[in-house]
């Protein structure tokens, strides 16, 4: 049936909301198809369940495809697998939890492993039901520190989450490559531009991860990529390590005075002024000027707090090359599940030996930073921190610092972290060449999980032998609502919308205009005829309403197609519109009919 405007559900709004921050949050309000409920929570309107819903459609074909069978779980779920699998407790702050009136534990779920391996577990016990494939499309919940850019970070967000289930390992690789097609698959007809990265699990655990990240200025997720076919997100990024050095015949380690100078670029400045010491391209990272003292050639040392599960507080010193910083993301992941923090006014009270401004590990009365120091505070390099390499770094002393200092000899530490930033130029681990830096939005992500989540929950099958075997999984996650607002930050104009065919919330959007009994015929006449061939219409058919009031909604609303009954009708000629590339083209019902049917 024909969907008429004068009886649809609709409101469009001249004004862009206030707290929006991105073009798709703008348009997707002001057209009508979600509306603000509360920071990051919004209310699916008809349009955009519209479009929503040709999302979906999509990957279920696509799942279909595949032998995926669909399911659906509640959104509200008991604690205890949860609990069982360690995450009740891991995802922290990130999780909205809740009590029932019996003073039982829930959560609404941010994802579901936990409950599609019980579902497994209770129906299957034989290598015979294997493998399996299924998947919902289901909202998840977030409680996201700072919900922003409307759909493209919420708190709650539709995705569709598979799961694989084999027996063996040559198994999930062939459950794992049949995802990985259908996402591309998927992509490609929704008209996204992916790059495939290699990732981190985080939570998730398991062996290998892979993001579809769609490569866009307002993504947050940095990635790397080389000419030579290497991509990562820079968590997943892995820098690598310098050969060591030769230690015999450095000289000796030397404190000095360096009065004002608690930064990196202040230090550099002072030694090049006032340091007589060996050129620092004999033992240090190599240099355009050996005579020059760089950033490059001081050793920064960073101190963390880590927030462990049962709250203990730990500080941890990361010492990197004085030319790069932390990565907030680099550091998340690699002390997960640990919350982290830079050090606080408080925990240095607490650690007197750790001298603001000029931090080192060494001391001439022994080390200062490792496990075996006085402090006990753990000591963290970064991988190009490798033996031989020659530092200049803090003293512990006020105003002093110290150069030639060597690794391996004056100095070590308990172990390598790897969260420095990645630069562009950086060495691709693979050898494929230097990376270059992107932004993207991760709109996909697989993972082979393996057993973690298997072994935690007891799902065990019987093999060929009459052995009971743990079975291994795969996860596989699409952001639904994030997917709508990315294709709707790349189709628009200066007027509003302008969306593929694809997902469009209907083919063809008919407009009868002025006060000719004519027109409205007409249109009517379009519409009916166009639904007939199975195209979805909407028809503007408001009978108070201006020309000028509806074209510009139908510009905002963005159907690719658009047909106008106005003066010409009387004559049997309408408007044919096309929203994508600009034209305009007046024409009879019979050649407008042909054009619009024949897609």
């Amino acid at each position: 049936m024909v969907t008429r405007l004068s009886h649809f559900f609709l409101r469009t709004l001249r004004e862009d909301p206030a707290d929006a921050e991105v073009t798709s949050h703008r348009l997707l309000v002001r057209a009508g198809y979600i509306r603000r409920q509360a920071p990051g929570i919004f209310a699916w309107l008809p349009l955009g369940l519209r479009v929503k819903a040709r999302i979906e459609n999509i990957i279920r074909e696509e799942m279909a495809a595949i032998g995926a069978y669909e399911v659906h779980f509640p959104a509200l779920v008991p604690a205890d697998p949860y609990r069982e699998s360690g995450r009740w407790e891991a995802y922290g702050d990130g999780i909205f939890r809740l009590k029932d009136r019996k003073d039982a534990d829930y959560l609404l779920a941010p994802t579901h492993e936990e409950l599609f391996t019980l579902l497994v577990k209770d129906l299957y016990s034989s290598y015979k039901d294997l493998p399996l494939s299924i998947y919902q499309i289901q909202d998840k919940y977030r409680d996201e520190a700072r919900p922003r850019a409307g759909l493209l970070r919420g708190r709650e967000f539709t995705m569709k989450d598979a799961y694989s289930f084999d027996y063996t390992d040559a198994g999930l690789d062939v459950s794992y490559q049949a995802q990985r097609d259908a996402y591309e698959r998927i992509f490609q007809r929704l008209g996204l531009e992916y790059v495939i990265v290699q990732a981190d699990n985080g939570l998730m655990g398991g062996a290998r991860s892979e993001e579809f990240l769609h490569p866009t200025s307002v993504g947050e997720d940095t990635f790397v990529r080389s000419e030579g076919g290497y991509a990562a997100n820079v968590e997943a990024f892995e820098t690598i390590a310098p050969a060591p050095l030769p230690i015999d015949g450095l000289p000796a380690p030397v404190i000095f005075d360096s009065p004002d100078t608690p930064t990196i670029q202040t230090l550099v400045d002072h030694a090049n002024a006032h340091l007589d010491a060996p050129a620092p391209g004999i033992a240090g990272p190599a240099t355009a000027d050996a005579t020059q003292w760089t950033a490059a050639h001081t050793l920064k040392n960073v101190v963390l707090a880590l927030t462990h599960l049962d709250g203990t507080r730990e500080l941890v010193v990361v010492g990197i090359p004085g030319d790069r910083d932390v990565d907030d993301k680099r550091v998340e992941v690699a002390f997960a599940p640990a919350e982290v923090e830079a050090a606080t006014d408080a925990d240095f009270a607490r650690n007197p030996q750790l001298v603001r401004g000029y931090i080192g590990p060494w001391s001439e009365t022994g080390p200062i930073l490792g496990e075996e120091s006085a402090s006990g505070i753990r000591y963290l390099l970064d991988p190009r921190v490798v033996d031989g390499t020659s530092w200049i770094t803090g003293a512990n002393i006020h105003e002093k610092h110290v150069h030639s200092l060597v690794a391996g000899r004056d100095f070590a530490g308990d172990g390598v972290v790897d969260v420095a930033s990645v630069r562009a130029g950086d060495p691709a681990p693979d050898g494929s060449g230097p990376v270059s830096l992107a932004r993207g939005m991760e709109i996909g992500h697989v993972f082979q999980l393996g057993r973690f989540f298997a072994e935690t929950l007891g799902l065990k099958v019987l093999d060929e032998n009459g052995k009971l075997v743990t079975v291994t999984m795969g996860s596989y996650g699409i952001g639904v609502t994030r997917i709508l607002a990315i294709l709707a930050e790349l189709n628009n104009d200066d007027k509003g919308l302008i969306w593929p065919e694809s997902v469009s919330p209907f083919d063809v959007h008919v407009v009868a205009t002025g006060k000719d009994a004519a027109a409205y015929a007409l249109a009517d006449d379009i519409a009916a005829r166009l639904e007939a061939t199975g195209r979805e219409v909407l028809y503007d058919d408001r009978p108070k309403v201006s020309p000028g009031v509806k074209f510009a909604d139908a510009e905002l609303v963005g159907v690719p197609h658009i047909v106008i009954a106005g003066r010409d009708a009387a004559a049997g000629d309408v408007e044919v519109w096309n929203r994508a590339t600009g034209e305009r083209q007046v024409m009879d019902v019979e050649a407008a009919l042909a054009r619009l049917t024949a897609r």
